[in-house]
């Protein structure tokens, strides 16, 4: 059997982030499970599980990493710090030919890197098999929560980044009392998911979308939204999901219907730009018009939500958008709905996420690394090897080049 020394790298890229790809329990169980596999972990001061804590499951402690076959990470390596003629694995964000990775996508082919990005692996039928959407859901409901708290002035919670981990936050969320309001949400991924995690824990009543949009109720609820729910033909109700995803632009959205109604908005679906936005500002000066808080947790700028015209960090989550004068504001003021859009909620509880997504790794992408890969899934998701793009990422040449 091969032997194979993988390299934890500590996380480089500003502002720094506290994830790590493989926890201490989870490097100590791969080295038991796999006798040929030797991991080892860069120091770093930084990480949301510290050094100490791998040397005490047997974890090896080196700086130079040059000796390893495969090294991880979480965000982007430094263009100057890429070893040559290694493997790879960490999120790239390349693929969509993003300029400010421009010089690291070219440093990758140069220095004949093999790149797997995390988020290139899919199983046959090309579904993503490992991410963090889960605690972008989970956090982000959770921010929702508490930005409506401070809205009303109702509660006030410790943000999440400041609880030790999840467990504490749900202790956190003990403190709620939430008034009889509605909260929509939108999509059915990992993200949408993580979201309904966050709201079971609160024990808020699911309900239909008719239910949501014709009653009344004495408690807090909340309503999940598939396509059919938010968009259609014009003039045509016959919906067809497929349709959608193939031709999101012959579409129109039907979402000012729960605009009227809802009080939170949880927005966690996958949007293509070709897609309708949500909502538009001739929804927003209705007098009937309603959300006064939305969590967009997939966070796209100027995209499905209008009212997200800049993501917010974690430290300032919150800000507001006047929905008169159109521009930012004070997030609490009276005519502003207060807009969370936090483009890195998993940072917010960074142990959790990392188990959570080491556990993945482990189960879904090491052992076709470390065995055989009969389904092609590291192939697949390899962008660059040897010097050259692979056949799935040859539309990157114009920038790899």
């Amino acid at each position: 059997m091969q032997k194979i020394k993988i390299g934890v790298l500590r996380e480089e890229k500003n502002p720094p982030d506290k994830r790590v790809p493989l926890t201490p329990l989870i490097c100590s169980e791969l080295t038991r499970r796999y006798t040929n596999i030797d991991i080892v972990v860069q120091p770093s001061k930084i990480r949301c599980y510290s050094d100490d804590e791998y040397t005490a499951f047997g974890v090896t402690l080196q700086e130079d990493l040059s000796d390893c076959d495969v090294l991880m990470c979480v965000k982007e390596v430094p263009p100057e710090k890429l070893i040559p003629g290694k493997k790879y694995f960490f999120f790239s964000h390349t693929i969509k030919k993003q300029p400010h990775n421009k010089k690291l996508m070219k440093a990758l082919i140069e220095k004949k890197i093999q790149m797997i990005d995390y988020e290139t692996l899919t199983d046959k039928s090309n579904n993503r098999i490992i991410g963090f959407g889960r605690y972008a859901g989970v956090v982000g409901a959770y921010n929702g929560i508490l930005g409506y708290g401070l809205k009303y002035d109702l509660f006030r919670l410790k943000p999440a980044h400041l609880c030790r981990d999840r467990a504490e936050m749900e202790e956190e969320l003990k403190r709620v009392k939430l008034p009889n309001i509605k909260i929509a949400l939108t999509g059915g991924g990992r993200v949408a998911n993580g979201v309904i995690e966050t709201l079971s824990a609160l024990r808020i009543r699911k309900v239909t979308a008719d239910e949501f949009l014709t009653m009344t109720f004495r408690e807090p609820v909340y309503c999940q939204l598939n396509p059919r729910d938010y968009v259609e033909r014009p003039n045509d109700h016959n919906f067809d999901l497929n349709d959608f995803f193939q031709h999101p632009e012959h579409f129109v959205s039907k979402f000012a219907a729960f605009t009227k109604v809802t009080d939170l908005y949880l927005s966690s679906h996958y949007w293509d730009p070709r897609s309708p936005k949500m909502f538009g500002e001739k929804d927003m000066q209705e007098p009937d018009f309603r959300m006064s808080v939305i969590a967009d947790i997939t966070c796209d700028v100027d995209g499905s939500v209008p009212t997200t015209i800049r993501s917010s960090t974690i430290t300032q989550p919150f800000y507001g958008y006047n929905i008169k004068q159109h521009k930012e504001d004070l997030p609490f003021n009276k005519d502003t709905i207060c807009i969370m859009a936090v483009d890195n909620l998993p940072c917010e509880l960074p142990r959790d996420a990392s188990d959570d997504f080491g556990k993945d790794l482990t189960e879904r992408v090491l052992p076709y690394l470390f065995e055989k890969d009969e389904d092609r899934v590291i192939e697949r998701a390899t962008i660059c090897k040897d010097g050259k793009l692979t056949e799935n990422f040859n539309y990157l040449k114009d920038y790899a080049y």
